[in-house]
Parts: structure tokens; sequence; C-alpha cells
């Protein structure tokens, strides 16, 4: 993968992660980020929780070579995150900003009440990628996913975009997409049958502005992970949520 990479290159720290708890290596990340180091670099990791939670500051970069543990990058708003690995739960959870690439796979629940940003998976994903998605007038949050993820995926989500691109596994999305989604869209690459859709879900005409928005994510995709998703040869699902509110009729005043 090429990525503009920051210009001090003395500005730059590798930081080794083997036998170190997640509290030493993420203490240590923050120190780097707060002496305004822009490309901090993680050896050996090996499931470390919460790597880069909390920082709120652009223009700092982190290459993470190893097994990203659970959170990674929670609460994360500015930095850029590039896995050369697997990430496990959560990545990505209620960040408000920045990027995290994962050149694998990642587990459950990608981008968890996400508010901002983007996070780009190579491969697949497991079980309710981008629950609770939510976002603010033009703040809104990014998912785009290179194989297939599992069920409840967009799970009560209030907006943002989640893309699937199903690459070499078409059709192979799970069940239960979208239940009690209330705003955003979802995009599935091939023929979504309806018997998958979550409660509260309708399809709806892939239109000229979905294409726009679709096909720069494809090829930014395309740019991290060296790949060659040809986006003319794809037709698109796109799923949107019934209404704003759609369990209105369950609610009661008295």
């Amino acid at each position: 993968m090429k990525i503009k990479k920051y210009p001090n290159k003395q500005d730059s720290i590798t930081i080794d992660a083997k036998n170190k708890t997640y509290r030493e290596l993420n203490s240590e990340i923050r120190t780097a980020a707060d002496q305004d180091i822009c490309h901090i670099t993680l050896q050996n990791v090996l499931g470390q929780r919460f790597i880069a939670d909390g920082i709120k500051k652009e223009g700092i970069y982190l290459s993470v070579f190893g097994i990203a543990g659970g959170d990674l990058g929670v609460f994360m708003d500015g930095p850029i995150i590039y896995v050369n690995g697997n990430a496990e739960h959560a990545p990505g959870n209620t960040m408000s900003g920045g990027k995290i690439i994962i050149d694998g796979d990642a587990g459950d629940c990608v981008g968890h009440s996400m508010r901002g940003g983007m996070i780009f998976v190579k491969g697949n994903a497991g079980y309710r990628v981008g629950i609770h998605m939510k976002q603010f007038k033009d703040n809104y949050p990014t998912i785009v996913i290179g194989g297939s993820a599992q069920s409840f995926l967009g799970e009560y989500m209030a907006g943002g975009i989640i893309v699937i691109l199903n690459i070499d596994k078409p059709s192979s999305i799970g069940d239960y997409i979208g239940t009690g989604m209330h705003g955003g869209t979802i995009y599935i690459a091939g023929d979504v049958p309806d018997y998958k859709l979550g409660v509260a879900t309708v399809k709806e005409e892939f239109i000229d502005e979905d294409r726009v928005l679709v096909e720069k994510l494809v090829d930014e995709y395309n740019a991290y992970f060296n790949k060659k998703v040809d986006f003319d040869a794809i037709t698109f699902t796109k799923i949107k949520p019934i209404s704003l509110r759609p369990f209105s009729n369950m609610y009661t005043t008295e």
C-alpha cells in the first residue's frame, strides 16, 4: 500500500510492543503523539487493546504490525492507522474522525457507534458491522468492507455509509441487514434476497448520486490495498430505512 508520508522523517519512532501490556503500549503511543511525532510504527503487536485511544490530533500516522486488539482507535479523532494484519472486535468504536485501514480481516462490531471518519477493511468482517453508527449534518462515518460481513449489518444504524464489496464471495452477506435502521445507507455488491433484510429496511434504486459516492470509495479501497476492483462490473443493492422512526407505532404516551 502506498500512503503519502508526513514530511519530517526525523519525526518518527518505532515502538516494540512485545511483552508490553496494553496500558504500557498506549502510554508510549500517547507520549509520542504529545511530542508531535507524526509517524509511529508499532512492531510485534499481539492483541493489545485500545491502540491510539482518544487521540484527537491530525497529522499522526500509526503503522501497526501484528494483530490489533479490541477497540482499536476508540474515541479517536484525526490520526490515520494502518494495520498490517487483522484486527479484533470493534475497531473504530465511537471514533469521530481520521481513518483506520486494515490490511486483513476484522472482527465483530466494526465501527460501533462511529460518528465520523472512515474504516477500510481489505477482507471480511464479523457480526454487527456499523451498529449504532450516527451522523450530524455533513459529518458522517464511512465503512468499506472488501469481502463480506456476517449478520446484523448496520443494526440500529442512524447515519453514515456502509459499502460491502463481496469480493470473491458474491451473495455471501449475512442475515437481518439493517435491523432497526433509521438513518444512513448500506450498499452491497450483488443481489440481496429480500429475506435477508431486517425489520425497518427497504431496497431503493441505485441512482447517479450513489454511483459517484460509491465509485470514489471503491477507488480509495483499490489504492490502499493495491486491488483492481472494477466498479463498472458491479451491480449494487442499495438499502435504506423505511422511516426515521421505524418503531414509533410501538411507543406509548400513557
